[in-house]
């Protein structure tokens, strides 16, 4: 289908200008598949993506959290035809319960979006002020620098080309096109944290501070990821510096099955939970680099090994095994299984991560 001549708006153009930017940023046109609600954000993402980028295919993905969910998936579907996409398609899910139903909406979302992508990178249509409110709600987390880097322009497959652009002027675009958009009514409930961040918070900043308050938060926002992408890989050369594979390590130990605990001999794993393969890392080489570094460092080691829900609380007592050692138990962490917990132990100058079973004490 041929895509319809866009008005030459100011709202259109900015959209436009945003899209192009980052399709030259990130390997020039191609096919694309864009993550279309049928909200403005999206709507207006859509019809700039058809004339900016190469073939799109929309894709809708019905929640079936609200009646009439089905009927809103089909008009954004038609909505995409008529802006001339190339492909359309309706993928119904089913939302569990896991972290609550925005977190389970989420992941239901993107495990959706992912299965039919076939390669292709997929945009989504976060704007500015949701890059606002996501700062917000890291900093009330409390968990350090990367919180409050927001979300990313690119992190394959997603990407992300409106973080330049508000809200209003997505809302613009489609009535520059003469398109309604669907306002989704949980983007109104109070019940959820993020609404009030936009309907509440956000509004009285702006009061008290002044105006300017999201583009200031979008602003910190990218100076602190550019400055975490540059502790990241510092923090990488340090990881393989201190890297000490299993294998290496017990040559080293001259022993024939790991270790238990610091300066143990070689026990075998309680309950029978294979460790021998598991990484360590080297006391000595870690402890050459500032406390920052080494639990960036240390996130990633973990990361590496499957360990999720990982905390400031984790590392900074994983940090104390490094830098204040005391004789102190290990760290129990995320990940496992339902016989067995991890615990990062301290051990013949390494650490490593070690599978316990539940009732075991660290």
């Amino acid at each position: 289908m041929t895509a319809p001549k866009l008005p030459e708006t100011p709202a259109v153009l900015v959209v436009r200008r945003a899209l192009r930017e980052w399709v030259l940023a990130h390997g020039g046109q191609g096919p694309v598949v864009v993550a279309l609600s049928g909200g403005a954000d999206s709507l207006a993402l859509v019809a700039a993506a058809v004339v900016e980028t190469g073939p799109v295919t929309a894709v809708v993905v019905d929640h079936r959290l609200q009646d009439g969910s089905a009927e809103v998936a089909r008009r954004a579907a038609d909505q995409a035809l008529a802006l001339g996409c190339a492909q359309a398609r309706i993928v119904a899910v089913e939302v569990g319960r896991a972290g609550g139903m925005e977190a389970a909406a989420r992941s239901a979302r993107y495990a959706a979006l992912e299965s039919v992508r076939d390669g292709r990178p997929v945009l989504l249509g976060h704007t500015l002020d949701d890059q606002a409110e996501t700062v917000l709600l890291g900093l009330a987390r409390g968990s350090g620098g990367r919180s409050i880097q927001g979300m990313a322009s690119w992190i394959e497959p997603w990407g992300r080309p409106l973080l330049g652009v508000r809200r209003a002027q997505t809302e613009q675009v489609c009535a520059d096109l003469g398109i309604e958009a669907w306002r989704d009514p949980h983007n109104d409930d109070p019940a959820y944290t993020r609404v009030r961040v936009r309907n509440e918070v956000l509004p009285l900043l702006k009061d008290v501070l002044g105006g300017g308050v999201a583009q200031a938060l979008a602003r910190t926002a990218d100076q602190l990821r550019a400055d975490g992408a540059v502790l990241d890989d510092l923090a990488r050369e340090l990881l393989n510096a201190a890297r000490m594979p299993a294998g290496r390590r017990r040559a080293v130990l001259g022993e024939t099955r790991p270790p238990t605990a610091e300066g143990s001999s070689s026990a075998r794993p309680a309950g029978g939970a294979d460790n021998t393969d598991r990484s360590a890392l080297a006391i000595e080489i870690l402890t050459t680099a500032p406390a920052a570094l080494r639990r960036r460092a240390v996130r990633a080691w973990l990361t590496e090994q499957g360990v999720s829900g990982l905390m400031n609380t984790h590392l900074q007592a994983i940090d104390e095994l490094v830098g204040n050692w005391r004789g102190q138990g290990g760290v129990a962490i995320g990940g496992g299984s339902r016989a067995h917990r991890l615990v990062v132990v301290r051990e013949h100058g390494t650490l490593t991560v070690r599978a316990q079973p539940r009732f075991d004490a660290t």
